[in-house]
């Protein structure tokens, strides 16, 4: 076997470990030609999970492991089958060390040899790389395994460019002769390598390259020549010609001669099926520009584009609940495609579409695409310059909400995110009127009454004037997602006994790669999206676990499955607007030097209106803080600033009210926002945070005084008690639907 596979003697090991996995699942004469394994454990014995000793392997390297311009596969050499779990066990020549993986590319007409083909060996002892472990110790090796959870080895996994699959040695080198500029090698060590490549190679029957072709989970190709293979393959060419169409209706682009010293973006097909649930909606293809070869102040220059802000959204639901009022959803299609540039941009024809006998010219962009840096901003000054022409008016609070009153005392408000919108008025004339002048310029589908915007589902109850807000899909996906759907629900974000400091990150880098392989970052980034759009009940404890994103440890790892068990149980909570009169009310509270490891304090504050949450936020300060009273201070200073924001808003959309009031519980600090009276102990806080004794002074917004256990600001400071909880999740209008 050693042999055959031009191994070194020091394999000797995993030869014999093999020889005995092959020997135990080959017929045997003294059971009658059975099977050994068979006749241990019981159950038919499989063969298609067999390789050739020796031969070349590519390892996919995960995602998590790996940056943007990483190899996606590390090169190695089969030596072996799993026993305690099954995988393969492979040797990495380069960083001398075992891994074992089940997502693996095998090459089994290539084996050792090859690999000094493509690549100079640093070492070489008698002709023979010097592949040696570092170390002998099968416990070393152990704790260097890398055991990753993916499909099995058999499909076909991405790989990098460099290692072309079906390939064979003799194509990537020629080793007859020596190329120019490089010192021939010694005779001793052309004549082994002749030696070893004695033995005839030849191309894998089992796996024809062609029949090479990643599928994602889903089910969706990867590429334009994956469509051509797919079960699937006529709805997803029904959709490219669709969206063939659509550049071609909006003239998207021109078929030009490429100009001299003009350089051509490549594009790629994207494919995606959109689902609802287990339920599949429809097919999705889109054509998309490769815009990262685009370079600043030649082929964009601006490209911040806004976004509807979730804090309007949720209070102008709060005020449709309240006034039960009309609301409409559309949704732009292409929406990209409507944007003109002014850059000149030149692009290779879609792949699988070029014009016959014009194969050698290029598409000269007029209009932006998908993929282009600077498409979202074109697209946004399109449909704003669409509104502003309309007679809408742009709140300056945000951007992306237009409001029309007309003289009869009725209004329009349009909310946009990105290509979806929701309309909101009191009469469903009115809205079709605008709906009708948005369809005469822009390729629209109209949903009808709004049911889901950005994965919150909208539930309504018009006769109750009742409105809810909910993600309980989105968290079930999470919770399945991440193997949490079946953990046991536990009846608050952050147990008490979790005290997380940095002390508790990984040291040794057997713990970082087995705390990497939990994916914290993706696991906290899905739990931040449900904290930010309906779940303030977990800001607090989503806010202290993301603090150790760049080298998580054991202890945060089970404070974030400690949140996952919480959703578990309360999934089903919602926002719940309409409880009560459109009245902004907001809260603020502190934690005194909460952090353990920088002793800052945090701030938290949250604001309700129509008997629901529409904004909160928990951040830690950034000074620390030398008293509670200068801790709730500081806090009430960035209550203030969202306060006087959430006030303009509402006046832009034409709602007053007698007074805005922000509840906290700290009297001193109520005190030292109208006077200066602790002077001697307040003169060191920073110009900054005085700003609230001027916005107090002038009567924009009243500090009142809240006892503190009605408060519901405290949840997002600190770990409070299970009845606590209940409370304050009750007060901010969170109740299952």
């Amino acid at each position: 076997m050693l042999r055959m596979a031009n191994l070194p003697k020091s394999f000797w090991g995993e030869a014999v470990v093999t020889a005995c996995y092959l020997i135990n699942r080959s017929p045997s004469v003294p059971l009658d030609f059975d099977i050994p394994e068979r006749v241990w454990t019981g159950k038919d014995v499989s063969y298609s999970h067999l390789k050739v000793f020796g031969c070349k392997a590519f390892v996919h390297v995960p995602k998590e492991q790996r940056s943007k311009l990483d190899s996606k596969s590390t090169p190695c050499i089969f030596v072996g089958y799993g026993d305690a779990e099954f995988g393969y066990k492979l040797w990495d020549p380069k960083e001398k060390k075992m891994i074992r993986s089940r997502d693996v590319v095998f090459h089994e007409n290539e084996n050792l040899a090859d690999f000094e083909k493509t690549e100079k060996p640093n070492a070489t002892v008698g002709g023979v790389p010097d592949l040696t472990p570092t170390s002998s110790s099968s416990d070393n090796a152990t704790n260097r395994e890398e055991v990753q959870d993916e499909n099995y080895g058999d499909e076909p996994t991405e790989f990098d460019a460099d290692e072309p699959a079906g390939v064979d040695g003799d194509d990537m080198t020629d080793t007859d002769g020596v190329e120019q500029g490089e010192q021939p090698p010694p005779l001793e060590m052309v004549e082994t390598q002749v030696r070893r490549s004695t033995r005839e190679r030849r191309p894998s029957t089992r796996y024809p390259t062609s029949e090479y072709a990643m599928i994602t989970e889903e089910g969706e190709p990867e590429s334009f020549q994956e469509v051509q293979s797919h079960k699937d393959q006529q709805s997803w060419l029904k959709v490219m010609h669709e969206e063939i169409n659509s550049l071609n209706k909006n003239k998207t682009y021109d078929l030009v001669e490429l100009p001299k010293g003009k350089r051509v973006l490549r594009n790629k097909w994207v494919f995606k099926l959109k689902k609802d649930g287990d339920k599949l909606v429809k097919y999705k293809a889109r054509l998309v520009v490769k815009g990262f070869s685009q370079k600043q102040g030649i082929d964009f220059d601006e490209i911040f584009s806004p976004v509807v802000k979730m804090s309007s959204i949720r209070v102008v639901l709060g005020l449709v609940a309240s006034l039960d009022l009309e609301l409409e959803q559309l949704d732009v299609k292409t929406a990209f495609l409507h944007g003109d540039l002014k850059e000149e941009i030149y692009m290779d024809q879609p792949e699988g579409y070029k014009v016959k006998g014009k194969e050698h010219m290029v598409c000269k962009l007029k209009k932006s695409l998908y993929g282009l840096k600077q498409a979202p901003r074109q697209w946004y000054k399109k449909f704003d310059s669409f509104m502003v022409g309309h007679e809408y008016t742009r709140t300056n609070a945000d951007h992306c909400v237009y409001v029309r009153k007309f003289p009869n005392g009725k209004f329009v408000i349009l909310l946009l995110y990105v290509d979806d919108m929701l309309i909101v008025g009191q009469d469903a004339g009115v809205i079709g009127n605008l709906k009708k002048d948005l369809f005469k310029s822009f390729d629209m589908k109209d949903l009808g009454p709004a049911r889901q915007i950005l994965g919150m589902q909208i539930l309504r109850d018009r006769k109750a004037k009742k409105l809810w807000l909910s993600q309980e899909k989105y968290i079930e996906r999470i919770l399945e997602r991440f193997n949490m759907k079946h953990a046991k629900p536990v009846s608050t974000p952050l147990g008490s006994h979790f005290k997380l400091r940095k002390k508790s990150c990984s040291s040794s880098k057997k713990e970082k790669e087995d705390i990497a392989s939990t994916i914290y970052s993706s696991a906290v980034g899905s739990l931040m999206y449900a904290m930010v759009c309906t779940q303030p009940d977990i800001a607090h404890a989503v806010g202290v676990v993301s603090r150790f994103m760049v080298n998580p440890g054991k202890d945060h790892w089970e404070a974030v499955k400690w949140i996952f068990r919480y959703l578990r149980g309360s999934s089903k909570l919602c926002l719940t607007f309409g409880d009560s009169k459109p009245i902004l009310e907001g809260y603020v509270d502190a934690d005194w030097a909460g952090d353990l490891d920088g002793r800052k304090s945090t701030s938290g504050y949250l604001f309700t209106f129509a008997g629901g949450a529409v904004s909160w936020q928990s951040r830690l300060q950034k000074c620390v803080a030398l008293s509670t009273t200068e801790a709730e201070y500081i806090a009430a200073n960035e209550a203030g600033k969202e306060m006087l924001w959430l006030k303009r808003f509402l006046q832009e959309l034409g709602l007053k009210q007698d007074g805005y009031v922000v509840n906290c519980d700290s009297q001193s600090a109520i005190d030292l926002s109208k006077n200066s009276m602790y002077h001697s102990r307040s003169k060191h806080i920073k110009v900054r945070y005085n700003w609230l004794r001027l916005v107090v002074e002038q009567q924009l917004f009243e500090l009142e005084k809240i006892h503190t256990d009605e408060n519901p600001a405290d949840m997002l400071t600190k770990v409070v008690s299970r009845e606590k909880l209940k409370f304050c999740v009750g007060l901010v209008g969170m109740n299952s639907n």
